[in-house]
């Protein structure tokens, strides 16, 4: 009996403290399975018969003692099995830690629900997210949960704790400054939150800190140059945040940094230029530097190249200026560079070709000029390569097509000349190929054009064959024309060209048959001077003999001879006038002819055979034409037909 009053109290002086009774059975340490171990943990819930003993101690020691002596075989069991697993029963100060924690926490899910005020198997796996050793909580792992609320300072009350995982909850408030106090504190994954506020410099006292998300959060005010104090902290991700100021040197001067992301914040100023700082001896490890989408300006710092381990260094979308440091082709492990969309200048560096694991190059959107080297062809991991909206010129290097991995390459709004190297015909990864708006002459490679649109190569005036719109002339049969001697501005004609000149020289021709037309209407008409009606029905007034006897006799054809009368009038306008018979002779018939003017004249018709011959009659009758008395009328013209 002696011994069962005591068990119960050295087990509340501590967890971890072995049972007397135990001792002297140590069979139970090492034969019992673990779904007995199981079992007793669910009996153990239900009926909780430790409860009362661990948290109510302050009741009569009567009471108490009579509590013992019934549940003793239950507490030697529960001792028992509490041996073989660790931590069943929690501290008190990790216990109102962990209470004060809950009640400061919105839980829409109830993922908390285990939480509950007894304490009893918060160490035990009993508690949701909740790992301990020795009793004290060493994890709190909530992901994902749904969270609301915000963290409460008493927090810091859990001086065992190494990992405080909430990240992806809707968690708003600051962070926390007691967990700076925190010794053992190993993770802090806050990241994908609503946090507010400045992060708290206390935590680079943490001496054991390694890991810090803080990202995608609304974060605001100044990196803490202290955070770099932590010694063993080898990640860092503070990107997509509203954090301001300058990069900390601290930082730049870390030997224990592996991953540092800023990226998608409101920093300014330059980079430092402390980098591997002056210790030739330590090589450090800084392997991913993510700095883009931020307000940074200045060059970028040679220091750059001190960082061996770097495989990846993203600046785009800033400020920066001047040229590409040459030191960066030291970087021999790096495999993405992208210096795109800022202001720097400058030539293509040649030391670049140095980075032979070099996987993504892009240069963007900045204000670099000359030309590519040759040597580029010696990047033999290189699968994209951006080198859009910047001013390079000369030729496309032949040398890329040595570069069989290469998938992606836009070469587009550059002073690019010459014509597209034959060789990048050959690249059997190619997927992605943009050399628009550049001067390129000159044929497009016949298996390129067929595995890329026109959007890939128009804007170049001189090339050719990469459309149907665009052919290639026909090789001339004369020697070729030296390029000094080309003539500049020729350029082979597209079809809409040839359709264009084809329809203005349609229309001209069609304007001189036009021309060709009006004048001969207006020499056929020089006479006439008609106001109205027509031929047609002039002919109509006259009697049907009439018309015969003109008709006849404009068929006949002749010769007309004018005197010097003042009408003018041709055979045609004489045959084609109207008639009216007004007497008739033995020598002919007279005929009252109305010409298209409106004029009016007499014709005698003479008959055949009656008049002398023809040379002796056209003398007479010139004679007579050339009389001209007021009391007669005068002769205007003679018509001799066969």
């Amino acid at each position: 009996m002696e011994n069962k009053i005591h068990t119960p109290n050295n087990f509340q002086e501590h967890p971890s403290q072995k049972s007397p009774f135990l001792s002297n059975i140590p069979a139970y340490k090492h034969q019992i399975s673990y779904k007995k171990k199981e079992k007793w943990k669910i009996d153990a819930q239900i009926h909780n018969p430790i409860r009362h003993f661990v948290w109510f101690s302050k009741q009569p020691r009567l009471l108490l003692f009579l509590q013992l002596l019934q549940l003793t075989p239950l507490l030697l069991f529960h001792e028992a099995s509490s041996q073989v697993w660790d931590g069943v029963i929690i501290t008190e100060a990790d216990f109102q830690g962990l209470q004060a924690f809950k009640r400061e926490l919105v839980d829409p899910k109830g993922f908390l629900r285990s939480w509950n005020d007894s304490g009893y198997g918060a160490c035990s796996g009993g508690w949701a997210g909740i790992k301990c050793a020795q009793g004290q909580v060493i994890v709190i792992q909530l992901p994902w949960k749904g969270l609301e609320g915000r963290i409460t300072e008493k927090i810091g009350q859990l001086q065992a704790l190494r990992k405080l995982s909430l990240h992806d909850n809707v968690i708003g408030g600051s962070i926390p400054t007691s967990l700076g106090y925190l010794p053992n504190l190993r993770g802090l994954q806050l990241f994908n939150n609503q946090l507010k506020g400045s992060i708290p410099a206390s935590l680079g006292l943490c001496p054991m800190l390694q890991t810090l998300d803080l990202s995608n959060n609304s974060l605001s005010g100044i990196i803490s140059p202290s955070l770099a104090n932590s010694t063993r902290l080898y990640w860092l991700n503070l990107s997509f945040n509203s954090l301001s100021g300058p990069i900390p040197g601290s930082l730049a001067r870390s030997r224990t940094l592996n991953f540092l992301a800023l990226q998608y914040n409101n920093l300014s100023g330059s980079i430092p230029d402390s980098w591997g700082a002056s210790d030739q001896k330590t090589r450090y490890q800084l392997q991913s530097l993510a700095l883009d989408h931020n307000l940074l300006s200045g060059s970028l710092p040679s220091s750059l190249g001190s960082l061996g381990e770097l495989r990846e260094l993203s600046v785009s979308n800033n400020r920066f200026n001047g040229t590409i440091p040459d030191e960066l082709g030291r970087l021999s492990r790096l495999r993405t560079l992208d210096l795109s969309h800022n202001l720097i200048n400058g030539s293509f560096p040649s030391s670049l070709s140095n980075l032979s694991f070099l996987v993504t190059l892009n240069m963007e959107n900045n204000h670099l000029d000359g030309h590519i080297p040759e040597d580029v062809g010696n990047l033999h991991n290189l699968s994209v390569l951006n080198l859009k909206r910047n001013g390079i010129g000369g030729p496309i290097p032949a040398s890329m097509g040595n570069i069989s991995t290469l998938r992606q390459l836009d070469l587009s709004y550059n002073n690019f000349s010459g014509e597209i190297p034959d060789s990048l015909d050959g690249l059997p990864n190619l997927s992605l190929l943009n050399v628009s708006y550049n001067n390129l002459s000159g044929p497009v490679p016949v298996r390129l054009s067929q595995k890329f649109n026109t959007s890939s190569f128009m804007g170049n005036l001189q090339l050719c064959g990469y459309s149907s719109l665009t052919p290639c002339p026909s090789p001339a049969p004369s020697p070729e024309v030296s390029p000094e001697r080309k003539p500049k501005g020729h350029r082979k004609l597209s079809t809409k060209d040839i359709i264009l000149i084809a329809a203005g020289a349609l229309l001209v021709v069609l304007l001189i048959l036009c021309c060709i037309l009006l004048c001969c209407l207006i020499r056929k008409r020089a006479a006439s001077r008609a106001k109205d009606g027509t031929p047609a029905a002039r002919a109509e007034k006259a009697g049907p003999s009439a018309a015969a006897e003109i008709e006849s006799g404009g068929e006949a054809g002749g010769k007309l001879v004018h005197f010097d009368g003042p009408m003018v009038f041709t055979a045609d306008d004489l045959l084609c006038a109207t008639a009216e018979i007004m007497g008739k002779s033995t020598y002919g018939t007279v005929y009252k002819a109305t010409l298209e003017d409106g004029n009016q004249v007499a014709v005698k018709r003479l008959r055949e055979k009656i008049t002398k011959g023809q040379k002796e009659f056209e003398a007479e009758v010139n004679v007579l034409g050339k009389i001209r008395h007021p009391e007669s009328v005068g002769l205007e013209s003679l018509l001799l037909g066969t």
